[in-house]
């Protein structure tokens, strides 16, 4: 056993502490592994998860999974290829294929890949395993270890079958997602939520257009569609906050799926949500903002979405982890940082890592909560807007292949 690795074993200390083996904390852990950097990555179950998001990997996400060396997480998982999306407006469909890649000399259209998020979360774990100069903890961490005098963030508190115990590092990254229990003494923005996110896997549905995400438009909110394996499919349905439709008198959410969202798929979809919904294993996620912050606490960097969050819709949240983990991983090289411990350039690093991932983030998550207010329309105007936007769509050529590509085209670069 090396030096290392015998002090994350023994005296549980490291140049890096991760909270959280979910996509970021793996992602993050495995490229610092790589670089040299002695890594300790907790998570507080190793099972696999089992969620109703993070299961559509955008052509971006793909080619920063691909710059990390960890594409080969997406083989053994009965990952489907994402070509593009098919907006269906009131029955009526239009083909949005992903923008051919103007880098490629061959004018490839660059794909995306769409899963099971537990599957996929398995192999980021079994990579992180593999890698060098990390070790893989399970433990629930319950605390920051602080130094009372500077505010140094110097490690983790943790609890193991009931036994306290404590992992010090240089670097504490906080990447224990979208419910973070610590995001709230370190970070003033709060995340808003005016909707959830009503889940359903659906077997054998017959989509409109396989290998493609759908965005289905009706009286309700916005409804995805997608593959997520060869015989399943992911039903997405957006319920606002305090909708009538799915109040407890209408018959709550399913009374709601049955009467409002139902009606609107199209018909070769019908049979199998109907089948799911009676099955009745019905799942939600809040769909939340969260405006990015810049990491200012010594020792102790917050990220993933426990840092940023946006609306689902356009599946760009783990585009812009593993995108984030590549710029991270470049700010604090061992050429750029020698020492972890060396806090004063590490914050101005991470200053500039808040300015330069604006280049790609911004237009994800303003995209994401724009089109989100748009697809969601409830007011005469915005109806009208949402028309004349589908109409364009329609119109086809450089309307959806150029410029003014519907989707981020920080997802598909």
């Amino acid at each position: 056993m090396d030096v290392a690795k015998s002090r994350r074993v023994l005296h549980h200390e490291a140049d890096v502490v991760v909270v959280g083996a979910g996509i970021l904390g793996c992602a993050i852990a495995v490229a610092l592994g790589k670089q040299g950097r002695s890594v300790l990555l907790l998570e507080r179950s190793l099972k696999q998860p089992n969620r109703i998001v993070g299961e559509l990997l955008q052509p971006g996400g793909v080619a920063a999974l691909e710059k990390l060396g960890l594409r080969d997480c997406l083989e053994g998982i009965d990952a489907i290829r994402v070509k593009g999306y098919d907006v269906i407006y009131y029955g009526q469909g239009v083909h949005i294929p992903y923008p051919e890649n103007a880098d490629d000399t061959d004018r490839k259209r660059p794909e995306g890949r769409s899963f099971h998020h537990g599957r996929f979360i398995q192999k980021l774990r079994e990579a992180a395993t593999r890698t060098p100069n990390v070790t893989v903890v399970e433990t629930k961490v319950t605390e920051l270890v602080k130094n009372g005098w500077t505010g140094q963030i110097l490690g983790v508190k943790t609890e193991t079958n009931g036994t306290c115990d404590c992992y010090f590092g240089h670097l504490t990254i906080v990447a224990d997602g979208y419910a973070s229990k610590f995001r709230k003494e370190y970070i003033k923005n709060k995340p808003m939520s005016r909707s959830k996110f009503w889940g359903l896997e659906l077997i054998d549905a017959d989509l409109p257009s396989p290998q493609h995400g759908h965005v289905v438009l009706g009286d309700g909110a916005p409804v995805l569609l997608y593959q997520i394996g060869t015989h399943e499919t992911r039903a997405l349905i957006d319920i606002p906050d305090n909708l009538p439709s799915a109040s407890a008198k209408s018959g709550g959410v399913k009374g709601h799926l049955r009467n409002v969202v139902l009606p609107d798929l199209p018909k070769s979809v019908q049979p199998s949500f109907k089948a799911a919904l009676d099955e009745g294993l019905l799942r939600s996620m809040p769909n939340s903002f969260l405006a990015p912050s810049t990491n200012k606490t010594p020792g102790m960097i917050m990220l993933g979405d426990a840092m940023n969050m946006r609306h689902p819709l356009t599946g760009g949240g783990m585009t812009v982890a593993f995108n984030d983990v590549v710029l991270f991983a470049d700010l604090l090289s061992p050429e750029k940082v020698p020492h972890l411990y060396d806090t004063p350039l590490v914050l101005k690093q991470m200053s500039a890592f808040h300015w330069r991932r604006k280049n790609l983030t911004s237009v994800i998550n303003i995209l994401a909560q724009a089109l989100y207010s748009l697809f969601a329309a409830n007011d005469p105007q915005l109806r009208a807007l949402q028309l004349g936007c589908f109409r364009y769509f329609q119109m086809g050529g450089q309307c959806v292949d150029g410029p003014t590509y519907p989707f981020p085209l920080g997802l598909d670069q």
